[in-house]
């Protein structure tokens, strides 16, 4: 669409140094509007008269100890004839502040409760010199822009996301994690709406009086209070059937602890409410049924099935998406963000659930280990029994794959896509070497303080074996194939026989001491969907990254015509607009083509583009990223050991390591790094030259003195011993 009716682009300003989370348009000057922002300021923003499509900053506010999250203009009076600006920040505070100063005119210090702090999350104005606050606490309250709070209102049971005034300026409406919409009368909350999903994220009033609410499901209801526009008898069924249906954990604060032996039966159900909105719990069966009183119908309306309850018979496990599971947590990944469901068992890996956690709600793999870290510490102590054996598929249940455990399929390194061979500090390591001469990389010869060698006898460079990402459960990666090939676009969905191909070569090439040979048509089918949508196409990718350490496998794929194919499309996944999981996957899979002589033999003929590609990635802030990347430089520098002529490949190996240091923090890939150094200075005086042109010796002085893990710091003084 163009033309005087469409929106373009006016200007793209730089407005702060970390996410904007609130706009408000400013009553003055004419044209303005303030941002607030993660980087815990609230900024002004003015129309430039001399050009006419740009905003210019006329005001810097702070007062904020953590990130500011919502924003609410009060309007001029005649104290504060420019208005004011109220601001709500994740240190549970209410800034005010004026145009005339950048420091707040008061600090609210409501939202706290004893023992922690809750931020607040929604402000809405009543008058130029009144607005309501909403908060993680459960609390809304109503203030005085000088800082007094006027009154607390209470009855929602967990936290409270959204608000919105009614046009008399004293009534309102909220919403929140309690999976209710509440209309507030007088002071008192006069009517309470459940909804059928768990965070109800937004509400606004419309010019006629209605009111819309936004919530998890995607669903968007609106309600009224006008008889002609009530919905179909039909749909009003709809909706309670719906509401019927859900599912309620008394985990989340909403009913408090159920005893099943003590609740009454159906019959409880014969007496009227009290109130609109009360709540009411039956046993009907050895099931909890959860009711609430509609004063308009006259009627108790079932709102849900509850589960979790205590009693003899239940196992306190929680029903979560027609699953049973110990836990199910509301994890707050980005810092007092909105709560997100993350169902747990105690037989689960936590960092292949914090995986799939992050995967499924489309965050970031740099909160990894932040979420499973979070289920770690919330689950020591508890020694809950397995998951029920009906659980049958490998992401939940006693079957699947446990950290630790043990089991046939040994080997697969560093990634949280298939089970716990990912980087951990101090744990296992993230790849292996193809021999088994020992080495520090993996295992039980691996390098520690307390069994190291002295300084005159070098076990970590030059490394010229290679190191693999070897390690793989393929019970995860076959369940999680199935999965998204049932969700695959019609036109890329693999028939059963494709999925048979795949499956029979995954198992095939992950047990190396198997006799039997992949056949053409399961090569084929493999190269076919590593062309999957990009999306979902990591467990192929994944099944690839094993396959190539196959000798048939390897030569099908990395020799001729064929390599080079390969070769591009890995690069193709690795572009720095890609996604993580691809790339990552990409990395080790030509990590793993070292394996075999072609692969050998095609890395080395395409070095250039593919360490050129590799180390553009070293700016994703991803460690698995960062180790792969850090192996690929190893194994490049392993093949180029003792080949003086090859500077020009061994000064590209010397740039990538160099830069690549300037930015990884990961101690796994720095120590794989200094290896890569080590074995690409060692024995070549032109290459020692090279490196300390580079700057080399002073650029990694400072990992001499790392003791955690010791053998970064004992590589790091032997490289510096070699560069002398």
């Amino acid at each position: 669409m163009s033309g005087s009716n469409s929106y373009r682009l006016r200007c793209s300003l730089a407005a702060h140094e970390m996410d904007v989370r609130g706009l408000a348009a400013v009553a003055f000057p004419d044209g303005a509007f303030v941002s607030v922002s993660r980087d815990r300021t609230a900024r002004v923003w003015v129309p430039n008269p001399s050009e006419n499509q740009v905003f210019t900053e006329m005001h810097c506010m702070n007062g904020h100890s953590n990130f500011v999250s919502c924003v609410c203009i009060l309007a001029p009076n005649e104290t504060y004839p420019r208005g004011l600006i109220a601001t709500g920040g994740h240190d549970n505070n209410i800034c005010v502040f004026s145009l005339d100063r950048p420091d707040p005119l008061f600090t609210l210090k409501g939202h706290t409760n004893t023992g922690h702090e809750d931020c607040v999350r929604g402000l809405a104005v009543i008058n130029e010199v009144e607005f309501f606050s909403c908060s993680n606490d459960a609390s809304i309250r109503r203030w005085m822009v000088t800082g007094e709070c006027v009154q607390v209102y209470s009855g929602h049971t967990n936290y409270i996301y959204s608000l919105a005034v009614f046009p008399n300026g004293q009534d309102f409406i909220s919403t929140g994690e309690d999976r209710t919409l509440r209309v507030w009368r007088k002071g008192e909350c006069s009517q309470t709406i459940r909804l059928p999903a768990q965070s109800v994220w937004c509400c606004c009033i419309l010019p006629d009086g209605d009111i819309a609410v936004g919530a998890s499901d995607g669903v968007i209801r609106v309600f009224t209070e006008s008889e002609e526009r009530v919905a179909s008898a039909q749909d009003l069924q709809a909706f309670e059937d719906e509401l019927s249906k859900a599912i309620i954990d008394p985990k989340t604060g909403d009913l408090g602890d159920i005893k099943i032996e003590d609740l009454p039966g159906r019959e409880h159900l014969n007496e009227p409410g009290n109130r609109d909105g009360q709540t009411r719990l039956i046993k009907e069966g050895s099931n909890v049924e959860a009711y609430q009183w509609s004063v308009s119908d006259g009627r108790w309306v079932k709102i849900g099935d509850v589960v979790g309850g205590s009693s003899q018979q239940n196992s306190k496990r929680v029903m979560y998406e027609g699953k049973e599971y110990d836990f199910v947590f509301s994890i707050d990944v980005n810092e007092g963000g909105p709560g997100l469901k993350l169902p747990y068992n105690m037989t689960d890996d936590p960092w292949l659930t914090a995986h799939n956690f992050l995967e499924k709600n489309d965050l970031s793999p740099m909160f990894l280990d932040q979420v499973a870290n979070f289920i770690i510490e919330n689950t020591k102590g508890h020694t809950l029994g397995p998951a029920p054996a009906s659980a049958t598929d490998p992401f939940t249940g006693a079957g699947r794959y446990i950290p630790g455990s043990g089991g046939d399929d040994q080997g697969f390194g560093a990634d949280p896509f298939t089970g716990a061979g990912r980087y951990i500090p101090g744990s296992e390591s993230t790849g292996t070497v193809s021999s088994g001469r020992a080495d520090p990389f993996t295992g039980g010869s691996a390098y520690s303080s307390s069994s190291a060698p002295k300084a005159t006898t070098n076990i970590f460079f030059p490394n010229m074996d290679g190191v693999m990402f070897e390690q793989a459960n393929t019970t995860q990666i076959l369940g999680k194939l199935r999965e998204l090939n049932s969700t695959a676009p019609a036109d890329r969905k693999l028939s059963d026989a494709a999925l048979d191909c795949l499956e029979k070569l995954l198992l095939l090439v992950a047990d190396q001491k198997s006799p039997a040979q992949p056949t053409a048509e399961q090569i084929s089918v493999l190269w076919r969907t590593s062309h999957w949508p990009e999306d979902i196409v990591f467990p192929v990718l994944d099944i690839l990254r094993l396959a190539v350490r196959h000798p048939e496998v390897n030569a099908q794929l990395c020799g001729g015509t064929e390599g080079a194919s390969l070769c591009n499309h890995l690069l193709g996944l690795m572009s720095p607009e890609g996604r993580p999981a691809n790339q990552m996957l990409a990395l080790r899979t030509l990590c793993n083509c070292f394996s075999g002589s072609h692969g050998r033999a095609l890395l080395l003929g395409q070095r250039d583009a593919v360490l050129s590609r590799a180390g553009d990635l070293r700016v994703v802030s991803n460690k698995n990223i960062h180790v792969a990347l850090a192996t690929l430089v190893l194994n490049y520098a392993g093949r180029l050991y003792g080949q003086p002529t090859e500077i020009e490949a061994k000064a590209q190996c010397l740039s990538v390591a160099s830069t690549t240091l300037e930015v990884v923090h990961d101690k796994e890939a720095v120590f794989r790094l200094l290896v890569a150094l080590g074995t690409t200075v060692a024995g070549d005086s032109t290459a020692k030259d090279l490196a300390r042109s580079l700057g080399v010796n002073s650029q990694i002085s400072k990992y001499a003195r790392v003791s955690d893990p010791a053998k970064v710091g004992e590589c790091c003084r032997l490289v510096l011993d070699e560069l002398q």
